[in-house]
């Protein structure tokens, strides 16, 4: 990809548009590449600037993937509104439903699922007090997003119950993901040996049966309290 010509920002909305630059050619390169390797120097390269004027906009590579996370997140959020609209049926089929939503969305969005995965170990990392707090602003506004879908979805879970499923399946996503996507190396133990295989992770299925168990398990408590609950 060639360089961009970039001249000096002066305005604040010539400095809006260097980092809307910044960032929709970190976009690309993820596209390309998983979030381990997309480095400062490269960005810098495709966006036409030395790292130190990258740096004057976004204060750190983890800082410029933080935005895009947020971003990618709501873009989700979004399509799950437009398209997972609740359906009829017992609590186990409409759980099992959204579980299945909820796996097969964030499979087909490879850039998301590898951002998240990288979120606490590396992306919160390496940045200011300032940037960790507009992201997880950031973040508590999708989640609370994320759990009225599901409440709709599942009302009989409550808030409580709708908190827990979100947080258990976003966990398990972050984990899944890189487990998911082994090295060259065990990719090739696995295809040596069929019992190896067998240990070798589909993400989209881990994940759909971690929601559609627990949301069956959290439904199930509830029952079970309701029906020991003393009565007056």
């Amino acid at each position: 990809m060639a360089a961009m010509a970039f001249q000096r920002a002066r305005t604040d909305e010539q400095r809006a548009q260097r980092r809307r630059q910044i960032l929709e050619a970190a976009a690309g390169m993820l596209s390309e590449m998983p979030v381990a390797q997309l480095s400062l120097n490269e960005l810098s390269r495709r966006v036409g600037l030395a790292k130190a004027n990258v740096l004057r906009y976004f204060e750190s590579r983890e800082a410029v993937l933080l935005v895009l996370l947020d971003a990618e997140v709501k873009d989700w959020i979004a399509e799950l509104e437009r398209t997972g609209a609740p359906g009829e049926g017992t609590s186990r089929e409409r759980g099992d439903r959204l579980a299945d939503l909820l796996a097969s969305s964030m499979a087909a969005r490879p850039v998301l699922s590898d951002l998240l995965s990288a979120q606490a170990a590396v992306l919160e990392h390496n940045i200011s007090a300032e940037v960790a707090v507009g992201h997880k602003l950031a973040a508590r506004e999708s989640v609370e997003a994320l759990v009225r879908l599901v409440a709709r979805h599942l009302p009989e879970l409550g808030v409580e119950g709708s908190v827990a499923l979100v947080e258990t399946t976003l966990l398990m996503a972050m984990t899944a993901w890189p487990c998911s996507r082994p090295s060259e190396a065990v990719q090739a133990a696995y295809a040596s040996d069929p019992q190896l295989a067998g240990m070798r992770i589909d993400f989209t299925d881990l994940v759909r049966r971690t929601a559609a168990v627990t949301a069956s398990g959290l439904i199930a408590r509830q029952e079970a309290a309701v029906r020991t609950r003393p009565t007056a």
